[in-house]
């Protein structure tokens, strides 16, 4: 299950969720204002990976290791729609990470 960071639009539930089942936004799960610290929690204690655009989670599974896993997409700003079609042009990836116990960190460009 992937649980989008707040740094992304919550409008990609909609649009992705075919594609990926159990997808959630933090602002759904109400952690929009929520720290890094608890949106980690979160996503630890309920089965999520984060999707992110920010460094700091990456940084974070570094020294606290996983779960959660991290999608880090490293695009710097863009648009919604690149980010729907990012995320379903490396789904089988993401998949295979969500499935590969070494891995904590998946970066997209």
């Amino acid at each position: 299950m992937l649980l989008l960071d707040q740094n992304i639009s919550r409008r990609l539930v909609r649009e992705l969720e075919g594609a990926f089942p159990g997808l959630s936004h933090v602002y759904l799960v109400g952690l929009h204002t929520a720290s890094d610290d608890a949106v980690w929690q979160y996503a630890r204690d309920h089965g999520f990976m984060i999707v992110t655009q920010d460094s700091d989670y990456h940084e974070r599974s570094l020294l606290r290791g996983y779960p959660p896993k991290i999608i880090w997409i490293r695009t710097g700003n863009t648009s919604t729609q690149n980010l729907i079609h990012l995320l379903t042009e490396h789904r089988d990836d993401i998949f295979s990470f969500a499935q590969d116990e070494s891995l904590g960190c998946l970066e997209i460009y």
